[in-house]
């Protein structure tokens, strides 16, 4: 049953409101998406509502997971070790949290390829993480990337880097990551993780292409007076409006943004404090066939409704309140 939900008009209400973003996923397989246009379009649903439809990822992450100061007009690229899963006729990339990188196979892998990527891209590494490394992007300024979030688990050749406004840099992407491919794989990296029977670091993944500067943040995350939420995104932006951030949900405080990893464990909670007034509503913002949807859920709305009068109405599960 349908909750029954008002749709957000216009400004940030001035209510006690708690707001709840839930990760989108792309509206269309890979085949719809050739079938429609030359490229996939850049970002996940949430990235790009978040970000702006330039998802200038990589400067945003650098952001969240360093003290540095971040030049806002530098176009800033991420660098990812990454396992591409070789099937019968293409190869399919394996999200980060599958392939179990640690923080020294990360250091020596970077270690390894450093040379080959600082003569390329003309620059130095900015700051290398467990499994992101940032660079000042130099002669790949342009080239159009997706994060590995997005293109995980699926055939690479279409989503592959690939020029935009200049020629040929895509090929120069490729012959780059040729190179670092063949020197991982005679190192003693994957010799060990062989052994361990875990999947090589056969592969470098670029992404996340822009500029600081070319963040739109919607009013919902900049009206925000505290962000919760793991993920370093998240933690960028937090840094970037400079507001208060906790990677930990705890209570639910008006005027509050979350982004984490599993709603559905705070949402007793939340319509928990919706019953006991503490908050006046939660807004919900999802992504149901990769657009962005913002409901506003009231106290009244928490119910299924029923034409039995007499009998005491059932509160609606997590399932019911996204199947909306």
């Amino acid at each position: 049953m349908s909750a029954n939900p008002t749709s957000l008009q216009g400004a940030q209400s001035t209510l006690r409101r708690f707001t709840l973003m839930l990760s989108g996923e792309d509206a269309l397989d890979s085949e719809e998406e050739q079938a429609m246009g030359d490229c996939p379009v850049k970002g996940l649903p949430h990235e790009r509502y978040l970000l702006g439809n330039l998802v200038p990822l990589a400067p945003v992450l650098l952001l969240g997971q360093t003290s540095q100061v971040v030049n806002p007009s530098e176009v800033i690229a991420c660098l990812q070790p990454i396992h591409l899963h070789a099937t019968r006729d293409h190869l399919i990339l394996m999200g980060q949290n599958q392939i179990d990188l640690t923080q020294t196979e990360s250091a020596e892998l970077l270690k390894t390829a450093l040379p080959y990527i600082e003569e390329d891209f003309q620059n130095p590494i900015l700051f290398q993480g467990q499994h992101y490394w940032f660079i000042s992007a130099g002669p790949f300024a342009s080239l159009a990337s997706y994060s590995v979030d997005q293109a995980h688990g699926r055939n690479i050749d279409w989503w592959m880097p690939r020029d935009s406004s200049e020629e040929g840099i895509a090929k120069r992407w490729r012959k780059l990551q040729n190179e670092i491919q063949m020197l991982w794989h005679i190192g003693s990296v994957n010799e060990e993780r062989q052994q361990r029977g875990m999947p090589s670091i056969n592969s470098l993944w670029i992404s996340g292409i822009g500029k600081l500067s070319d963040a739109q943040v919607p009013l919902a995350v900049q009206q925000s007076q505290h962000l919760y939420g793991s993920h370093h995104l998240l933690a960028g932006l937090a840094k970037l409006l400079h507001t208060p951030h906790s990677k930990e949900f705890n209570t639910p405080v008006a005027g509050s943004f979350a982004w984490l990893d599993n709603p559905e464990v705070v949402w007793p909670t939340l319509s928990a404090a919706l019953m006991k007034k503490e908050l006046d509503e939660v807004m919900i913002i999802d992504f149901p066939k990769g657009k962005t949807r913002e409901r506003i859920f009231r106290a009244k709305h928490l119910h299924k409704k029923s034409w039995m009068l007499w009998k005491k109405t059932e509160p609606l599960t997590w399932k019911e309140i996204i199947s909306t």
